[in-house]
């Protein structure tokens, strides 16, 4: 049994608590199992039997513990999701589902998108997301054309399932005066046809026109997903996406892309108390002045909110077909993707960050971009060596072979989401080619010693990480196609972790998240069935039943059991 020493003081209003079921897996270095966890103020104060916890209670109380059985249930860490964008899902919830499940066709979706016109305000925008079109019957985009049949008179915005773009509507490009003359802004595109008229699809930094003259301008920094609402509608839209995280049996979040509407949003839930998800944010690069500015230098924050480092970008998106191929892509020979800043450029973000000892995430996709990532990041420790920096690629979808040894070499730890190939995997095979079936290569990041880190990017996919780590293991995708050859998969366990304590440590949270394990706060989720016992085709089926944080529930699918 493991016992923690607790300082004497008196205890919270949870009491001492025990925690029963019929395995808890803690995920410590060991993958010890145990069935009984004994928690205090919020802390995971022994783990063993229910003997030995009751006893390890006395220490604290001279009354019974509140015990909590749990049955049959399979309790683990809570799930990090390393890289999502709370504030982006919560906000699409208000907007009209255009995925496959609800639209197959062009005309689909913009049915959809009229009858949400028929119901929206008139002086409102109608917005729409998750069309993919290489899932739709015309295997192609969408047109401002087509959407002029939703409304002339207001903007429409149908964003595209990687959230790197979409189309808009000739209302939209009229209000913001963008016409066939203007030029490409630094790291976007505005698509032109083969005579040279706007298409209404725009990408990456070509999104800044959707949050209007005093909204959230990023520049070149990234895909501007940060459209304005009302603060108290940001709120309510925050709330929203906590309750899916928790749903989810997600305890922390990374905020993979925070400008100052998320930065608000989380301190207005926080100051009501109403922000029960732990989440480490990275503020996106166009703020990297500020910060500096402002003496950060670390991670900042309390065990609830706090600031990891700075996001930045260096291509786009497989799924939009912006990710950097300078020789076109196979789909598209036309087309090449682009980088968001010259190599130039990115090495000296990245130097400034590293040198005032803030952790970096950047989004890079292609071997390009990658390569300009893993050089920036090699000469910054070159100049100013940490060792332990634990600098970020986040969806790292097409390393080589020789950038993955280095990424080894310089600590660099790649957060991955098997849920991209699981819903549009072939997508990237028929961009690219062959090489497309190794995308998010985690295999090869387990042979060449790299740290395994899995998230939800969500709203890109759901945050179900059971789901995540199910096609982690088989990389079999929706369609029921596998994605490369098997030694690109990874075991059950190594998934679990990638989820629970090796994402904590890519957040920098690994002593006091990630794993149950005594003086570590009592973050966990409860299982129907444990990953290692069922079908891997059915790890994503396996229900969330609670979710806790600091010895708190605060999601149950039912009514909660009788506590003895």
């Amino acid at each position: 049994m493991r016992k923690l020493s607790l300082p004497d003081r008196p205890l919270d209003e949870q009491g001492a608590q025990i925690v029963l079921a019929r395995r808890i897996r803690t995920l410590d270095d060991a993958d010890s199992v145990v069935t009984a966890m004994l928690v205090v103020n919020g802390l995971i104060a022994a783990t063993g039997t229910f003997d030995e916890c009751r006893d390890a209670a006395a220490r604290y109380t001279a009354q019974a513990p509140r015990v909590h059985d749990l049955g049959d249930a399979v309790v683990v860490p809570g799930f990090v999701d390393a890289h999502a964008h709370p504030l982006m899902l919560g906000q699409m919830m208000s907007w009209v589902d255009c995925g496959p499940e609800k639209a197959g066709s062009i005309p689909e979706i913009v049915a959809l998108l009229s009858d949400a016109a028929g119901r929206t305000p008139d002086d409102l925008p109608v917005r729409g997301y998750g069309y993919e079109q290489r899932n739709l019957a015309e295997q192609r985009h969408p047109t401002r054309f087509e959407l002029d049949a939703v409304a002339t008179d207001r903007e429409v915005y149908l964003m595209n399932a990687s959230g790197h773009g979409g189309v808009v509507n000739s209302f939209t490009f009229k209000k913001f005066g963008i016409t066939r003359d203007t030029p490409n802004p630094v790291g976007g595109e505005f698509f032109r046809d083969a005579d040279g008229e706007l298409t209404g699809e725009l990408s990456d930094a070509a999104c800044n026109i959707l949050t209007g003259v005093h909204g959230v301008k990023i520049g070149h920094h990234g895909p501007n997903f940060h459209l304005g609402d009302a603060p108290e509608e940001h709120v309510r839209q925050l709330e929203a996406a906590q309750r899916v995280f928790l749903e989810g049996g997600v305890t922390t979040i990374g905020d993979a892309q925070v400008s100052r509407r998320e930065f608000d949003t989380y301190l207005r839930l926080a100051e009501r108390k109403g922000l029960h998800l732990r989440a480490t944010m990275y503020l996106l690069s166009h703020l990297l002045d500020e910060a500096l500015d402002i003496g950060l230098h670390g991670q900042f924050g309390n065990s609830q909110l706090s600031v990891a480092g700075i996001k930045l970008y260096a291509d786009g998106t497989l799924g939009g077909w912006t990710a950097y191929f300078p020789d076109g892509y196979v789909g598209d020979p036309c087309r090449t993707g682009q980088l968001y800043h010259e190599p130039a450029e990115y090495r000296a973000l990245i130097a400034r960050a590293h040198s005032a000892g803030l952790q970096t995430a950047t989004h890079a996709q292609s071997p390009t971009a990658i390569e300009m990532v893993v050089d920036a990041i090699e000469a910054a420790q070159g100049d100013d060596p940490r060792p332990d920096s634990r600098h970020r690629i986040e969806h790292c979808g097409l390393p080589t072979p020789e950038q993955i040894e280095r990424m080894a070499a310089a600590g660099i730890r790649p957060v991955n989401q098997p849920q991209h190939y699981y819903n549009w995997g072939e997508g990237v095979e028929d961009a690219i080619g062959t090489p497309g079936e190794r995308f998010n290569p985690l295999g090869e990041f387990v042979r060449a010693g790299v740290p395994v880190t899995l998230s939800s990017d969500a709203p890109v996919a759901q945050p179900r990480p059971l789901e995540a780590i199910q096609v982690a293991v088989t990389r079999v995708t929706r369609r029921g196609h596998q994605l490369g050859p098997d030694d690109l998969r990874i075991d059950r366990l190594t998934a679990l972790r990638g989820h629970t304590i090796e994402a904590a440590r890519t957040l920098g949270r690994e002593d006091d998240l990630g794993s149950l394990e005594v003086g570590k706060r009592a973050d966990f989720a409860v299982l129907s069935a444990d990953p290692d016992e069922v079908e891997a085709a059915a790890i994503g089926e396996i229900a969330v039943r609670e979710t806790w944080i600091d010895g708190d529930r605060r999601y149950a699918a039912a009514p909660a059991l009788v506590e003895a």
